[in-house]
């Protein structure tokens, strides 16, 4: 008998149970996500054709406003351009809305670490989505979160990240050096391992979060997880960054994931093979304005085309035939970029 109890606490951290932030048993199928939102643009049709789709939730992902300020006044009227457009009124009161930041609704272009008003936004962006005053994303630094939606066999988790309240100040060209040729930003890979995207706490976090099981996982990262050669913002700044992404993905084996990002202001699907395993990042970027420039950027990891239009992105899920689809749609409900995977093709290989 002593021997047993000595075994069993000696399994117990290994048998440790996590959970999403936050738990729902709310069926999801098809979820409808978007990214770079100026309210004060005139276009504002995208609303429309993401109502007609009917999606359980809507996932702001980044640059929901465009805030770029010190001054919380300004910013709170920023945010009250949102609440004003009547396709946000419209796609509030139809669908659950959740979201995280990019650099322009944090408070500056490019923005790190060193953002002095951090503090301050990540309360704007809370109260402004109405995250429930005893919510943990409340109580720690930055608006990295996790939702679980479902029931059992069913169980669709969701990890928004938050790539700015942690961020190290990346290297870059200096404003006014020329470009390098076929990129359209300043940025190239880092060879400083100490630099970081996601600070130790969100790291720590991450690792808990891909043990609680789930039947599909998204990760939802403001700034695109695969493509880097752009010389854009992108997990790519940063490799070893991202390799401890992958490295936890298989560690893990954190079958049926797929990522999903914004930012660049065009549409396109991102493949890389972790080992056997085809981890995807649909990039849904322009809900309100859109660049033919940046589309044409090199992407040695794209799947079919890029497309500079207005657009909304949309996970698909089908429970009956254990697959899902990854797909973008134009303001004029029209689709740009449709790839259906089966759940058996998300597996990583058994050790």
């Amino acid at each position: 008998m002593k021997y047993f109890l000595l075994l069993v606490l000696i399994a117990q951290p290994l048998m440790a149970q996590f959970s999403s932030d936050v738990v729902s048993e709310d069926s999801v199928t098809k979820i409808a996500f978007g990214s770079c939102n100026q309210p004060r643009a005139k276009d504002q049709s995208i609303y429309q054709a993401i109502l007609d789709q009917k999606p359980d939730l809507f996932l702001f992902i980044g640059d929901n406003i465009y805030g770029d300020t010190t001054d919380m006044e300004v910013f709170k009227k920023r945010y009250q351009a949102l609440a004003d457009t009547e396709g946000y009124q419209k796609l509030q009161a139809q669908t659950k809305v959740l979201a995280t930041w990019d650099d322009h609704d944090y408070g500056v272009n490019d923005g790190g670490k060193s953002y002095p008003k951090r503090v301050e936004s990540q309360k704007l962006l809370l109260d402004f989505f109405n995250e429930p005053k005893d919510s943990v994303r409340r109580t720690r630094p930055g608006i990295y979160t996790s939702y679980s939606f479902g029931k059992k066999g069913q169980v669709v988790q969701i990890i928004l990240f938050d790539t700015r309240y942690f961020r190290d100040e990346l290297p870059r060209l200096p404003k006014k050096a020329p470009k390098k040729k076929g990129t359209v930003g300043w940025y190239e890979p880092s060879k400083d391992t100490s630099k970081t995207l996601l600070g130790d706490a969100q790291w720590k976090w991450l690792e808990q979060q891909l043990q609680v099981k789930a039947d599909l996982r998204i990760l939802a990262s403001s700034i695109q997880m695969l493509s880097y050669e752009k010389g854009m913002e992108n997990w790519g700044n940063v490799p070893h960054e991202q390799k401890r992404l992958f490295d936890l993905l298989k560690k893990y084996r954190a079958n049926h994931t797929v990522a999903i990002s914004g930012d660049v202001h065009f549409t396109e699907l991102s493949k890389v093979m972790i080992g056997d395993y085809p981890f995807y990042d649909l990039t849904s970027s322009g809900m309100t304005h859109a660049s033919g420039g940046w589309a044409k950027a090199p992407n040695s990891f794209r799947v079919g085309k890029s497309h500079a239009q207005l657009n909304a992105g949309l996970i698909e899920i089908d429970w009956k035939k254990s697959q899902l689809t990854l797909s973008s749609f134009n303001n004029k409900g029209e689709t740009l970029i449709e790839h259906p995977i089966k759940f058996s093709d998300l597996e990583f290989p058994a050790e």
